[in-house]
């Protein structure tokens, strides 16, 4: 019961002891002043000046809301903005007492003490308890149970918050003991007390007992993650990360954030640097509509897009379980004012797009449902056509009739030169949204980017399910290479080159290097602790129909042209853009030939439209595949 009155009073509390120390400061400086003793003509001015002093600092500390400061917490900051309000109070209480008494008739001396003595013990109260409750106050917790010796790796801006979270943090599990940097000039240097105690090479043979380590290094290379890997997994001690900078976009890095290292870590990809204002310019206070937005991509980008508070997000997916997967995830989570729709969908129904538009009548559409499993699209080359270029097509028009200013397309790398039907659809789906640019008010544009890590049907995913089972790892080439970036990255990219973009352009994101399979499978195989080849065998299968070694990211008459964000370029093709009404009609002719579940045509008119598809599969009889879909169908 006395605990709960002072939590209820804690701000009258902190005047009362403020009053008390400003009075004790007082008494002191007038004590200090005359050899502690007071001459019997000065009680008037001291009592003057204790009057004044409380009620002038009180009242200034009450309109900052310094009272509503924990004192626990109290931060360099916050001591800063006490100094000046301090400063601020005492000039103010002189200025009175020298309307009220005469600055000259009054020991001057004893105002400039009491200004010394009233800063000090001010910030000597929030000091105190700042040290009693991160220090002794936690000493005291340490002893009730047993924590982990934990080593930091890094001791920059992220190393020093997590140390100081730790140790102002009694109810933590760990305590560290020591950090690991490279930088030769802070070797022997201490953080908070703890020492840095030598680099990355030298963590297998420290000769301290640790239980286990925190990788606190959030940009980092790629390379530079593998030798601090392997550097953790020959101690043999369990080793985990913060999350990367591209992830913590709009949070903070703490305990909470503590996960295990995994393989966008090892991509290495550099911080992704967003313009926050134009993004927010231009999704404010709008109605965005996702496709597909129960996907990968799509999740991500509803997630990316509640930071900057439209108005409204609408969510398409054919899926009823990734509809209710979403809608549990984010309906707990939402505190700001965006309004979240969920339709269930499929974007190939032109008369349930347009109820949804007439319903919501959107603003701002990123398009992101598609096929794109290229093995299952060669298969069922009719399905993309309905989906890929059928659904586009129902988007765009749609998106003309209810006057949506901007039409954002999510392609791909494999509209490049496609080989596969994947890609030929994508870069249908391309030449439509730039056709359709020149005769509409909507502003059409698209972003061509490659794979994205642990998508759904990615190799990740598949490969860590090999690995859980023992193996083998199944690898369709040992040359083939792929570009890779995370889904948080894409994401925001997204949103960028909406921001950016103007009318009709194809931006290309900036992948890096290309990263080669094989040596993603056997990184994957040792961040599970164990060793490929020996632990886990790895098997080359053979190309499936559709793939290539490696892929492009753009076509030889698309040039590249930077913008004002260096991982965003504009493409642009020296050849005209095609005309709108000569590519419908091919592309009807493409629909049609996809309701006919006939192979060889739609083989035909991919060609047509686009003249660099170059599927090997042309040749495929496909006929036992077409009999066999009918007699299931």
């Amino acid at each position: 019961m006395n605990i709960h009155l002072l939590k209820k009073n804690r701000k009258a509390i902190l005047i009362i002891l403020d009053s008390a120390t400003i009075a004790f400061s007082v008494f002191l400086s007038f004590l200090l002043r005359f050899d502690f003793t007071l001459p019997d003509q000065y009680k008037s001015d001291l009592i003057l000046l204790l009057v004044i002093s409380v009620f002038i600092q009180t009242i200034v500390f009450n309109i900052k809301n310094y009272y509503d400061i924990i004192w626990r917490f109290t931060s360099i900051w916050d001591m800063l903005n006490i100094f000046k309000a301090i400063t601020f109070s005492s000039l103010f209480s002189i200025v009175f007492i020298a309307f009220y008494k005469g600055v000259f008739l009054y020991p001057r001396t004893v105002l400039l003490m009491f200004y010394f003595l009233n800063v000090f013990f001010i910030c000597f109260t929030r000091l105190v308890t700042r040290i009693y409750h991160s220090h002794i106050y936690s000493i005291s917790r340490k002893n009730n149970k047993e924590k982990k010796s934990l080593i930091l790796i890094g001791a920059g801006k992220t190393g020093e918050k997590i140390t100081r979270e730790i140790k102002t943090s009694p109810d933590t599990n760990y305590n560290i003991i020591g950090l690991v940097d490279d930088e030769p000039s802070i070797q022997g240097a201490t953080i908070h007390g703890i020492k840095v105690v030598g680099t990355v090479k030298d963590i297998p043979k420290l000769n301290i007992i640790f239980d286990e380590i925190l990788i606190t290094a959030p940009s980092a290379s790629g390379d530079q993650l593998r030798n601090i890997v392997l550097a953790c997994k020959a101690t043999g001690k369990k080793y985990k990360t913060v999350p990367s900078l591209t992830e913590l976009i709009d949070r903070d890095v703490s305990l909470a954030t503590v996960r295990n290292v995994s393989y966008v870590d090892l991509l290495g990809r550099k911080e992704v640097k967003l313009d926050h204002n134009s993004i927010e310019d231009m999704m404010f206070g709008k109605r965005v509509l996702i496709t597909g937005a129960g996907g990968s991509i799509g999740s991500e980008l509803v997630r990316q897009c509640l930071i900057f508070h439209p108005a409204e997000i609408i969510c398409i997916d054919h899926s009823e379980e990734n509809i209710f997967n979403l809608e549990n995830e984010l309906s707990p989570l939402i505190r700001s004012k965006t309004i979240l729709k969920y339709y269930l969908c499929t974007i190939n129904s032109k008369a349930e797009l347009n109820k949804i538009f007439n319903e919501n009548r959107p603003q701002i559409i990123f398009h992101a449902a598609a096929y794109k499993h290229v093995p299952i699209q060669e298969n069922h080359p009719w399905s993309a056509v309905k989906t890929n270029v059928g659904g586009t097509l129902n988007m765009v028009n749609l998106s003309d009739q209810y006057g949506v200013d901007l039409f954002v397309l999510v392609s791909t790398d494999k509209a490049v030169n496609p080989v596969n039907i994947m890609g030929a659809s994508k870069r249908v789906a391309e030449k439509i949204i730039q056709s359709f640019n020149s005769c509409s008010k909507t502003c059409f544009m698209a972003v061509r980017f490659g794979n994205v890590l642990g998508s759904s049907g990615s190799a990740i995913p598949i490969f860590e399910k090999q690995i859980n089972k023992g193996g083998p790892i199944t690898i369709t080439h040992p040359e083939m290479t792929r570009y890779f970036m995370s889904i948080q990255e894409a994401s925001q990219l997204i949103l960028q080159c909406g921001a950016i973009g103007k009318e009709g352009e194809i931006f290309l994101l900036e992948m890096g290097k290309p990263v080669k399979i094989l040596q993603m499978a056997k990184d994957l195989v040792r961040l599970s602790g164990l060793e490929p080849e020996i632990d886990v065998p790895i098997v080359f299968s053979g190309l499936r129909p559709g793939e290539k070694l490696y892929e492009e990211l753009q076509l030889k008459d698309e040039i590249k042209t930077v913008t004002n964000h260096k991982k965003i370029m504009i493409l642009k093709g020296r050849s005209s853009i095609e005309d709108w009404n000569y590519l419908l009609k091919e592309i009807e002719f493409l629909l049609i030939s996809a309701e006919e579940i006939d192979s060889q045509k739609i083989y035909k008119y991919f060609k047509r439209i686009v003249p660099t598809f170059n599927n090997r599969s042309l040749e495929t009889d496909n006929k036992s595949l077409i009999g066999q879909f009918k007699v299931q169908a």
